[in-house]
């Protein structure tokens, strides 16, 4: 009966250890800084209203060779993108 003993006083220290690392994550959660979805919404928008993409040409229409990274043997870096 003695021998038993050890074998729960351990078990508990464990269940408390895990306790303090799961407590100690859930802090680590709450200390990381929070955006508002309508911020990162209106933000996300602002981005792509004002950067062009050269994959979508019907939105923003055709680039010169000169401008697109995707061109072969134009700007960038002279990468083939499959």
């Amino acid at each position: 009966m003695n021998n038993n003993r050890p074998h729960k006083q351990s078990m508990s220290e464990l269940k408390l250890r895990r306790l303090a690392e799961h407590n100690q994550r859930l802090r680590e959660d709450l200390d990381r800084p929070r955006v508002r979805v309508s911020e990162a919404s209106a933000s996300l928008i602002r981005y792509c209203k004002s950067t062009r993409d050269c994959l979508v040409p019907s939105v923003w229409g055709t680039l010169d060779k000169k401008e697109d990274p995707y061109a072969p043997g134009g700007g960038g870096c002279n990468c083939v993108v499959l």
